[in-house]
């Protein structure tokens, strides 16, 4: 096989999620409902979320639902479970660090191990619409792979690097019962808790019994 063939195949094993953006977004705001977004303490956010093995109509509404929820509490990232679903989806509408604009889903993502010599980490402050008001520095790898499936049931792989990267990453981590305060120390998780309980979210979220 030749070079430039070699080439095509690696470039091609990740989906364009930047062409158009713009217009898939807005399609799925506009047959969206937004719902309301679990916080840190419900139970559905604390478990690993269940494998989607249905790939339907009402798949693609609960897509829609969650561009939509996103928008209303102003979000970059929004996993299934943090409107109280249990299925193993994520939707994305998130900058890279060179201001690229990626928009798209994944069902049943998994993060791809990296090279060690791909392992830089950046340490920038992390919030989650789960945990409202509140941030803390996380160190993350500043590049990610996750694959995963499209609503059709596709084979897909998404890449992104710098804040996109720790988008990936962070909503990865909902759909395994993990938030992002879960990785920091018992000292920043306290200081994190601390900031949600003296602020007040600007959207609207499900109360914990």
């Amino acid at each position: 096989m030749a070079q430039q063939e070699q080439d095509e195949t690696v470039e091609s094993r990740f989906v364009d999620d930047t062409t158009g953006a713009e217009e898939l977004v807005a399609a799925h705001r506009a047959r969206g409902t937004a719902r309301p977004i679990t916080v840190v303490g419900n139970p559905v956010l604390h478990r690993p979320c269940r494998t989607v093995e249905t790939f339907d109509d009402e798949l693609a509404v609960l897509i829609d639902d969650m561009f939509k929820s996103m928008e209303a509490a102003e979000g970059v990232g929004l996993a299934a479970n943090q409107i109280g679903v249990d299925q193993r989806v994520f939707v994305y509408d998130c900058m890279d660090d060179d201001g690229v604009r990626h928009a798209g889903h994944v069902i049943n993502p998994v993060l791809e191990e990296l090279d060690p010599a791909l392992r830089v980490l950046d340490d920038s402050n992390e919030g989650c619409l789960s945990v409202p008001t509140a941030y803390a520095p996380l160190a993350r790898p500043n590049y990610a792979v996750v694959r995963g499936q499209d609503v059709r049931g596709k084979d897909i792989v998404v890449e992104g690097s710098g804040y996109f990267a720790r988008c990936l990453q962070h909503e990865t981590d909902h759909l395994n019962g993990y938030l992002y305060i879960d990785r920091l120390s018992k000292r920043e998780r306290k200081d994190a808790l601390r900031q949600m309980a003296e602020g007040t979210p600007r959207y609207a979220t499900v109360p914990n019994d």
